[in-house]
């Protein structure tokens, strides 16, 4: 641990495998990293269109305060500004619900009396509740727009208004090979009261960071590993200066088939969970080094992909006839960016088209670095012993938690997210505010269903086939229990991710009581499994049912799933969870501290090596993120 505040712990990584890479490489991953960093400011932009003026407010008081360090108010400003920094703005990067700062506002209006901003706007947004209140707002029945603060939808466009206006845009596409409209743009009004894109590129909305990002990348080329590697840049720089969606794809498919490389990164607009609609993407950047060793895991999956597909408990129409291109690999983190950083996913697969998805494959990863931070940070935290009902089960999650944990994840994503297909016809984007929910339950619950198969103790992956079982415990104990201390009191589940394992676990907890409930033991509340082997049918159940919604797109049938089974919480429950999670004094959230590149030259400026430190302090790297890589 390198610091805690708040809800929050912050963690190193180590980039395994960067001193074995040649120069050339080397070079390859610090130009790509600095290509990783210049795209922050767009992200802070996309989650609030204030968000810049208030960073740089924050980091200005910061940075001036000569005051007392044991004023409480300035202690508590300094936590509100890392917690702004970690969620690159001013709303939590989970609940998306808005800081409530603890300053009082008398000491921040004196402070902000010897800044260059304006005052208004800066105090109602930090200290009205009723201003800009939650980023990510998917409340059924409610306008999703005009209840979010992020920046993808001008002030005052309804969602009606959005979505009827890339329902038509849709409409006039003639070709069973669509792009993913509204992917990199700002929905916006003209005088006339009509709607139109500002398209996020060169020349357009962002430009002036999207120009930087393109010549680092250019200089990154010059040392790519192979001519498909510089096809892929070539191509990404291509669609940075036009915003075109078919070059978009275009990039997607040369990425995905370019698999030769030791350093691979992805860079731009890509995932979509911060548009309440589900259709527009923040920006984020990652690079990546592959780790050999641990890769022939996830390669014995990627090779028998079509062996999983074919034994699915899916509807045989909802199956791909032919699994293309599915490559899987093990990594290394190499540097986070965007909506990556500093709180960063542990597995990826990309593209999203889902005709790309079917037609080249994808590429999946399993971050295996960032996930040892997290299994060193867990050991000895005491969540077991509070939460694991008894000494049976934790010897079992002991023995094999960690192994199926990495296992769950790479089903997930090599496998997972690439099954299946879209019926000819259906809408992509079907299943609108649900869709992110139920793509990443299908995921999970083929995940689920397979670790318990016979097939991952032939191929060597699981030691026996009792091993499952841990996975079976310890995702049904986060789904109905443990998952809640990242939730407030009175609030409910809203992150994707969250409210997907949400869903799996209660409808498992009830259609299927006799193989799992929650039982209360000398006043605590432990899940209790009773048939682990009847936890896999309830599991290959679900997975058909939401396949069949994926495939067919019935949103009513989405939105009755994750309604009533993925959003409300308990409130006795609730409160009990986390109360046993406050007495082992943990912070429920985790993210890290980026390592720092430095090139090394001799006396004649040649560069002879290029060097990874890891010393940066949090509020140091924070700052000189700000004023490095300002590009808005």
């Amino acid at each position: 641990m390198i610091e805690r505040f708040a809800d929050l712990q912050l963690l190193r990584y180590e980039v395994t495998g960067f001193e074995g890479l040649t120069l050339r490489q080397k070079l390859l991953v610090y130009y790509l990293a600095e290509a990783a960093l210049l795209g922050r400011d767009i992200l802070w932009d996309q989650n609030c269109q204030y968000g810049l003026e208030i960073r740089k407010t924050l980091e200005d008081i910061y940075t001036s305060y000569d005051g007392p360090k044991d004023n409480p108010d300035w202690q508590a400003f300094v936590v509100y500004l890392k917690r702004v920094w970690f969620s690159n703005g001013i709303h939590h990067h989970y609940s998306c619900q808005k800081f409530q700062p603890e300053f009082s506002k008398e000491w921040f209006c004196e402070r902000l009396r010897t800044t260059d901003n304006g005052q208004q706007t800066i105090l109602d947004l930090i200290f009205n509740p009723n201003v800009m209140p939650k980023r990510v707002n998917q409340a059924d029945g409610e306008d999703l727009l005009l209840t979010s603060s992020c920046n993808y939808y001008a002030e005052g466009i309804s969602q009606a208004e959005a979505e009827a206006f890339y329902a038509d845009m849709k409409s006039k596409v003639d070709s069973d090979r669509p792009p993913m409209l509204g992917l990199n743009s700002r929905l916006e009004r003209k005088e006339d009261g009509s709607l139109y894109e500002n398209v996020w590129k060169s020349g357009g909305l962002y430009g002036k960071a999207i120009d930087r990002i393109c010549e680092i990348l250019g200089k990154a080329r010059r040392y790519a590993e192979n001519d498909k590697q510089k096809a892929v840049i070539d191509k990404l720089v291509e669609f940075y200066r036009t915003g075109n969606l078919k070059t978009f794809d275009e990039y997607a498919i040369l990425w995905v088939n370019e698999t030769e490389s030791e350093v691979d990164f992805t860079n731009g607009f890509t995932e979509v969970y911060g548009d309440p609609l589900g259709l527009k993407a923040s920006w984020e950047g990652y690079v990546n080094i592959i780790d050999h060793k641990a890769t022939l895991r996830a390669k014995a999956l990627s090779d028998n992909a079509g062996w999983f597909e074919e034994h699915s408990p899916v509807d045989e129409r909802f199956k791909k006839k032919a699994c293309k291109g599915v490559s899987a690999k093990v990594i290394s983190a190499a540097m986070l960016g965007g909506d990556l950083y500093p709180s960063s996913a542990i597995g990826i697969n990309l593209p999203n088209s889902d005709w790309i998805r079917a037609e080249y494959g994808s590429k999946s990863v399993t971050i295996a670095n960032l996930t040892r931070a997290y299994n060193l940070a867990a050991k000895g935290s005491g969540m077991r012993e509070e939460f694991v009902i008894d000494d049976e089960t934790r010897a079992l999650l002991d023995k094999y938690g960690d192994v199926c944990d990495d296992l769950h994840t790479d089903l997930h994503e090599c496998l997972g997210h690439g099954s299946g297909q879209l019926l000819p016809g259906v809408d992509a984007d079907a299943l609108r505010a649900y869709g992110s929910t139920i793509e990443e339950a299908r995921a999970d619950l083929f995940g689920l269903y397979y670790i318990a198969d016979l097939k991952l103790v032939e191929l060597g992956l699981t030691p026996n086939e009792e091993a499952y079982k841990s996975q079976y415990y310890s995702y049904l104990m986060n789904g109905l229990l443990t998952q809640m201390v990242r939730i407030e009191e009175g609030h409910q589940i809203e992150e994707a991710h969250m409210r997907n394992r949400a869903l799996i676990s209660r409808w498992t907890l009830k259609n299927y009581p006799e193989a799992v409930q929650i039982v209360e033991v000398n006043g605590k509340h432990f899940v209790k499994v009773f048939d682990y082997n009847l936890l896999r049918k309830a599991f290959g159940e679900l997975l058909a049912e939401v396949q069949r919604i994926k495939s067919e797109g019935d949103y009513e049938a989405a939105r009755q799933l994750v309604e009533e089974y993925g959003i409300k919480i308990d409130a006795e429950l609730h409160h009990e969870i986390r109360e046993r999670y406050k007495k082992l004094d943990l912070a429920p959230y985790k993210g890290f501290i980026n390592p720092r590149y430095e090139l090394v030259r001799d006396g004649e400026g040649n560069i002879t090596d290029v060097l990874v430190k890891y010393g940066e302090a949090y509020d140091e790297q924070m700052l000189r993120y700000s004023h490095e890589y300002k590009t808005l």
